[in-house]
């Protein structure tokens, strides 16, 4: 992965939230490569993996915190001695809010605002945030611009757009440095295949290789810009590290600017596996957009955000981790 900062961090302390979950540990991995002077993650392991955790618990500069934010007292030693704050934990899966919208609430609005207030009471120096692209909900307008969403269609995006409201108070009041990411369908290696809220692009690949049932919900022309897991990283790296005040404050999209079907994305996954695996289609599930597709065009003015890999690069990266995982 290439450098996404100048900022000299050898000396800088960072808090990854959700740092053993799959966006979040890789936003560990780039800090702890590029020579952060510590790395603390916070998780309570509900949905983030051990085997991600491993992967760090040999570099001086890591520390690891079992935890869970909806303990506000937790929150409050999280960020205690932090510069910059990541915060990736959440309960995602749109079907998981639809079955438990009160324990989504809780981790996604209650947990962000316990981080929020301990962020500020510990005077870190810049918060920035996971929101989603589930925020646009039902405005059929093409691409995705920051200036215009619809209504929710899940208690999933009801809490994201909470956040992005919370932040916006935080700034306003409190003079926080807040950054939020409005992430589309981030993919990439150690995204978790299993458990009933598994992404698609893993399930694919699991079912593929394991001859065992794939599914696309609908007739699979719903489209998504599905965007590798390093241009999420990045868009954090730059957001914690900005310089300009006027990227601050702000929601952005984080994606490429490209879309595809749900049928090519499996066709594709097909080819790079050799495979002739035929998906089963079922009913559209309920809560999903139908089309999906973002302007990046402010990430790129205010954070000097560029996506460094498509999705043709980034699937064959990711097809080729879940094969040397099942081999």
């Amino acid at each position: 992965m290439q450098q996404f900062h100048t900022k000299d961090i050898h000396k800088l302390s960072f808090l990854v939230t959700g740092g053993a979950g799959f966006i979040g540990s890789h936003i560990v991995e780039y800090l702890l490569k590029q020579g952060a002077g510590k790395v603390r993650v916070l998780d309570n392991l509900a949905t983030g993996l051990q085997s991600n955790i491993d992967l760090f618990k040999d570099n001086p500069a890591f520390e690891f915190m079992n935890g869970d934010i909806r303990d506000a007292a937790v929150c409050r030693q999280a960020c205690e001695g932090i510069d910059y704050v990541s915060h990736q934990a959440a309960l995602g899966s749109v079907p998981r809010s639809i079955a438990d919208p009160i324990t989504s609430n809780d981790v996604n609005v209650g947990g962000f605002v316990n981080m929020l207030t301990a962020a500020k009471d510990a005077g870190v120096k810049t918060f920035v945030y996971a929101s989603s692209s589930s925020v646009y909900g039902d405005d059929p307008e093409l691409p995705k611009r920051e200036v215009k969403t619809g209504n929710p269609l899940s208690p999933y995006a009801v809490t994201k757009k909470a956040n992005e409201l919370y932040a916006d108070v935080f700034s306003k009041l409190y003079g926080m440095k807040l950054c939020g990411f409005r992430y589309f369908n981030v993919f990439g290696p150690r995204q978790d295949p299993n458990g009933p809220y598994a992404a698609v692009i893993p399930l694919f690949v699991s079912g593929i290789l394991n001859n065992t049932a794939v599914y696309i919900n609908g007739d699979g022309e719903q489209t998504r810009d599905f965007t590798f897991v390093d241009n999420a990283v990045q868009a954090n790296i730059r957001g914690m590290l900005a310089e300009n005040d006027t990227a601050f404050g702000e929601v952005y999209n984080v994606a490429v600017g490209e879309n595809f079907s749900v049928n090519f994305l499996y066709t594709a996954i097909r080819d790079l596996l050799g495979k002739e695996h035929q998906a089963t289609y079922r009913e559209a599930r309920a809560g999903d957009v139908r089309n999906s597709l973002a302007d990046i065009s402010k990430a790129k003015s205010l954070l000097g955000y560029e996506p460094t890999q498509r999705f043709a690069q980034g699937l064959e990266e990711t097809v080729s981790f879940f094969r040397a995982m099942h081999a």
